[in-house]
């Protein structure tokens, strides 16, 4: 029998958004509201999976109404759902609302919630057998107890497969008084994450994140060179419509100007570049740290560049909506 093709594997939190409808019922007491599937693991997977590349989502799938309509989503896009643990514990919920400013207003209801329940065995259960690179990252890789269980496994893989990393950010869940409930603060995310980017291969992280993990932080290149000498042999540090850097250890800092397109909403934008990058190194063979570190620049550049297109693609739509491999290359100009 052949060895079974090495998958991306992706770790985390399944969410359920609820979207204010615009301009339904003004000034009711029952606003309408769209429920859409969501949470940094299934955005990456699902476009990781629509770009071809053998996935499967490892999420605690928890109880509810709307738990179906998860793995519908995922199934849907062709992620291998094998990964799914049928959890006892409710379905994470985001209430988006708009401020009277009209900035964003957000509800979290994730106390007790599945996807901060992983032990070690669970993990073991749904891994496959060959794992060509494995991501994690945003509320479930620093929320405990579940971190713990990540942390080992990031630490079993560590020089066996590719790990990726990205920190992911939410301030409300990370400190304060939801944070508290969560049994988190500024300082244990802080040294949960930082245990993670010292095993990780590959570090996605945004200027947002940074904001907040590194506060005063203004030199992004310089940020992004003292990332790479943290563990990772490449990170990139993303900063909305702002060209991309990417930094490699003991290397300059190379910038990457993004595709400019008509942009609708960025919601999922730093996910689908995630899954571009990952599914590209993968699909260029790109499994092992050795490998990352020979890859010349020009040759990592092409990838970066074509990460960036799926996430330009994507906000090109409303919500997290990657494109599929065949839009990517219609997208490229391929013939």
């Amino acid at each position: 029998m052949p060895p079974a093709t090495p998958a991306l594997c992706v770790l985390g939190e399944l969410v359920v958004d609820l979207l204010p409808v615009p301009g339904a019922a003004p000034g009711s007491t029952a606003p309408h509201y769209v429920a859409r599937p969501g949470g940094n693991a299934l955005n990456v997977a699902v476009a990781a999976a629509r770009l071809e590349a053998p996935v499967r989502l490892l999420a605690r799938l928890g109880t509810g109404p709307l738990a179906a309509n998860l793995r519908r989503h995922a199934e849907a896009a062709g992620v291998d759902t094998a990964g799914f643990v049928d959890a006892t514990e409710p379905v994470s919920l985001a209430v988006v609302g708009v401020g009277a400013d009209g900035s964003p207003d957000y509800g979290f209801h994730v106390l007790g919630a599945a996807d901060w329940q992983w032990t070690d065995e669970e993990l073991d259960r749904v891994l496959p057998e060959a794992v060509g690179a494995l991501h994690v990252g945003s509320i479930s890789s620093w929320t405990e107890p579940g971190s713990g269980a990540i942390a080992r496994l990031v630490g079993r893989l560590h020089g066996r497969a590719l790990v990726s990393v990205d920190p992911n950010i939410r301030p409300m869940l990370a400190e304060g008084p939801v944070g508290a409930s969560l049994g988190n603060d500024r300082a244990a995310v802080t040294a949960r994450l930082d245990e993670l980017v010292r095993q990780a291969d590959v570090v996605k992280v945004s200027a947002e994140d940074l904001a907040w993990l590194e506060p005063g932080t203004t030199d992004l290149d310089d940020a992004a060179r003292r990332w790479a000498g943290r563990g990772p042999a490449m990170v990139v540090l993303t900063d909305g419509g702002a060209p991309l850097r990417i930094a490699r250890p003991g290397r300059p800092v190379l910038r990457r100007e993004i595709p400019r397109v008509p942009v609708v909403d960025t919601v999922g934008a730093g996910d689908s570049l995630a899954a571009g990058l990952l599914t590209g190194l993968l699909g260029a063979g790109l499994t092992a740290r050795a490998d990352l570190d020979a890859v010349p620049d020009d040759r990592l550049l092409a990838l970066v560049d074509d990460a960036a297109l799926v996430a330009a693609v994507n906000c090109t739509r409303v919500g997290a909506d990657p494109p599929t491999r065949a839009e990517l290359a219609a997208a490229r100009g391929d013939g």
